[in-house]
């Protein structure tokens, strides 16, 4: 048994120093004088490379990059404006997408099948959607009292196009068994600590969900290969719900007969509380408690003007943004420059396709100078509207879709 434990653990040193040579394209040089447990430096690939020098970084070890409000105003999201949101290390830069592939496998699988990346391209048809990706957590920061996670203001929101092919289809050419109701997915990218044996995430959906047109395994966003930073060269794309689901650097999706289990699967991780808790409680974390998040609440943003914008008085100012609603569509917007007590309407624009964002805008006129701040809300196809206050906290800090204000003033 001893020797057991003792091989295993050889061969996870092994499988770490592997990694990080993988990493950093080298010979670890005095690897065997490296101390047990210690985490390298390394040197990684910088993905702020080609991105906004306005974005914001809330931590590099994992990547996690949010994109200021103003910078979202455009109808489809450039990738030098798209939010970053790692849980683990991004993988090597010298990815050969020709030797890639894609594995189904899983115990509801009929028959697992492996694919490269060419031959995804060439046997299916591709396809082309604007989705609406955002982190479970935008939004954080406005709990009180705060939450674990990223403190995400408003800005971990994208809808970029994405290209690839359906992932319905080549799971109809895998074939589903009839116990098939979860897909889970596996990245390349290592975990924090460089321990082969973990995982950084794996998260999945409903298989209901995974069968929808929209969802995609892509290889190219905006016309052009996706940014390493964002899953180069094969990444999931599922719009609507948390964008933790849409796995990037994508290598395997299990087919499951039971809810994924995978990491980012378990405790309170992207799952909030069936019950109202008071806020800062703390509750077991158990399947009686807690669900997990699945489509994503009515939202909407101002992009322009930026909050602290000056006008003239005697001009009506003109705003512009986007709303969305997970997978529902959004029916109306208006906007209120009298903190609430009265709503104005917007117009609002159709959707690209279905998980796009929809294009609003009005002309706001206002009664004097001075002083104002100026709400958006949206309301979805189920007439549910956003709430005018901090939603009800839970300890994820999650779905928080609140009004989003900005302040301006009248000369």
């Amino acid at each position: 048994m001893k020797n057991d434990v003792h091989n295993r653990r050889g061969f996870l040193r092994k499988s770490a120093l592997a990694t990080l040579t993988t990493l950093v394209g080298a010979e670890v040089v005095f690897a065997n004088k490296m101390p047990r447990h210690y985490r390298p430096l390394g040197f990684d690939y910088n993905p702020l490379d080609g991105k906004s020098p306005d974005m914001k970084v809330l931590g590099d070890k994992p990547w996690n990059v949010e994109t200021p409000i103003h910078l979202l105003d455009d109808a489809v999201t450039p990738t030098s404006k798209m939010f970053i949101r790692n849980n683990g290390l991004i993988p090597e830069a010298t990815t050969d997408a020709n030797a890639w592939t894609l594995t189904i496998n899983g115990e509801s699988v009929k028959a697992p099948k492996t694919y490269t990346l060419a031959e995804l391209k060439k046997r299916f048809k591709p396809h082309t959607y604007q989705l609406v990706l955002e982190c479970g957590g935008n939004g954080r920061s406005g709990f009180e009292p705060q939450t674990t996670g990223n403190p995400w203001d408003q800005g971990a929101v994208s809808c970029a196009e994405w290209t690839g092919v359906r992932l319905k289809d080549i799971l109809a050419d895998a074939g589903l068994k009839s116990d098939a109701v979860y897909i889970g997915y596996y990245g390349k990218d290592p975990h924090l600590s460089l321990d082969p044996a973990k995982v950084a995430i794996s998260r999945g959906v409903p298989i209901k969900k995974a069968l929808e047109d929209e969802t995609l395994i892509a290889w190219a966003v905006n016309g052009q290969d996706i940014p390493l930073a964002h899953g180069y060269p094969l990444r999931l794309v599922i719009g609507g719900w948390p964008a933790s689901v849409s796995g990037k650097w994508l290598h395997t999706i299990a087919i499951r007969n039971k809810i994924h289990d995978g990491a980012k699967m378990e405790g309170h991780s992207y799952k909030v509380p069936i019950h109202p808790v008071q806020p800062g409680e703390k509750i077991a974390e158990t399947p009686e408690n807690f669900r997990i998040i699945e489509s994503m609440p009515v939202k909407s943003l101002i992009t322009a003007p930026a909050t602290g914008a000056i006008f003239d008085a005697k001009k009506p100012i003109s705003l512009r943004g986007h709303a969305w609603a997970g997978d529902r569509s959004v029916a109306s917007i208006q906007t209120s420059i009298d903190f609430g007590a009265s709503w104005q309407p917007g117009t609002l624009q159709p959707a690209k396709n279905r998980l796009a964002w929809q294009r609003w805008t009005a002309e706001v006129p206002f009664p004097k100078a001075g002083y104002y701040e100026v709400w958006v809300r949206a309301t979805d196809s189920a007439g549910i509207t956003q709430p005018m206050v901090i939603p009800q906290w839970n300890p994820g800090g999650y779905l928080n879709n609140a009004c989003h204000r900005i302040a301006v003033k009248a000369v």
